[in-house]
């Protein structure tokens, strides 16, 4: 009786101490277009032919329509949980319904026909949406821990609502500047002192005060004190109505730039050996019929890491000659 007993004892601890197998659920999802961007009078509607393709675990998918605001200065934005404003989306798939469930087994590929309806009377101005694929928790087996967790991916759809065509681009340099560690004013106007070897972090900063959403190209001129001269692009990127987003130039600022300078976003850094001043200016356009903007800067750049390492072993020199005449 006592060794059924222990044994009984053994197996429950068993059991017990057997641990639990836990499966992460592969999630491998692609859209396309990854981008949407319509001009629509009010009263009209279009038609978008999305693909969804799985190539992760088989899952249940659902498909919705959420609109998104800019989070911060950097391209981020912020998806709402809930449905709002005045654009109206629904999928024409015979089988498909938007907020509604399906399933995609491995490899599946499913087209998305949204259609994307403005009503009579929406007021002219931008409206941002994010068609999102969203993955359902998927269920628990008997014995096998399931991670419970969601995942989505989405496609953003930038819809500009105007009766004539024409869109209200309004726009402002908010930042052109160099980020120096020595800065001081002199007969008031700002000085920006940069050691010759450092990396010199640029910042361009445009604000969008118009209805609609622009993307700024354009270009950041180098100009030295003997002529010298270099251009570098910015990259296009959109600027939400009623936002400021930091603009990029290539090369990428991000590759770059490990100074303790770059530790803020930067949208361009400058390499090299710099000695004397420097001017920077940058002349951005927003597209056909629409003017130029132009900001400056500068900066002075002067050996300091190596004008202090001289003055130093100058000082370290004459105190060495010194004592070695009066051991003498």
């Amino acid at each position: 009786m006592k060794n059924k007993l222990l044994t009984i004892i053994g197996i429950l601890t068993l059991l017990v101490t057997l641990p639990l197998t836990v499966k992460a659920q592969q999630v491998d999802l692609a859209i396309s277009p990854p981008l949407l961007r319509t001009i629509i009078k009010p009263g009209k509607s279009i038609m978008i032919a999305y693909r969804l393709i799985n190539q992760g675990d088989p899952t249940i998918i659902t498909a919705k329509v959420r609109p998104f605001s800019a989070k911060d200065n950097f391209g981020d934005v912020h998806i709402d949980t809930e449905f709002s404003g005045p654009i109206r989306f629904s999928l024409d798939n015979a089988d498909l319904e938007m907020d509604k469930p399906f399933f995609m087994k491995t490899g599946d590929s499913v087209q998305l026909l949204l259609h994307i309806r403005v009503p009579d009377g929406t007021p002219n101005g931008d409206y941002y949406y994010t068609l999102l694929a969203e993955t359902s928790p998927p269920p628990a087996t008997e014995g096998i821990g399931s991670a419970r967790t969601k995942a989505s991916i989405g496609s953003n759809i930038l819809i500009t609502v105007t009766d004539s065509g024409a869109v209200d681009v309004k726009s402002k340099i908010a930042l052109f500047d160099v980020i120096s560690r020595f800065r001081f004013n002199l007969f008031g106007n700002p000085v920006r002192l940069v050691d010759s070897t450092d990396k010199i972090p640029v910042v361009l900063y445009v604000r969008n005060l118009g209805r609609n959403l622009f993307t700024p190209q354009g270009k950041i001129t180098l100009r030295g004190n003997f002529g010298e001269t270099a251009n570098y692009d910015i990259v296009p990127q959109n600027v939400l109505a009623g936002s400021q987003r930091l603009m990029t130039a290539t090369p990428s600022a991000e590759l770059t730039c490990r100074s303790e300078a770059c530790v803020t976003p930067t949208s361009l850094v400058l390499s090299g050996f710099f000695i004397g001043q420097y001017h920077l200016n940058t002349a951005v356009n927003f597209g056909e019929n629409s003017p130029q903007i132009f900001a400056s800067t500068a900066f002075i750049a002067l050996p300091i890491k190596f004008t202090v390492a001289v003055l130093a072993a100058l000082i370290i020199a004459v105190i060495v000659i010194r004592r070695l005449r009066n051991d003498e």
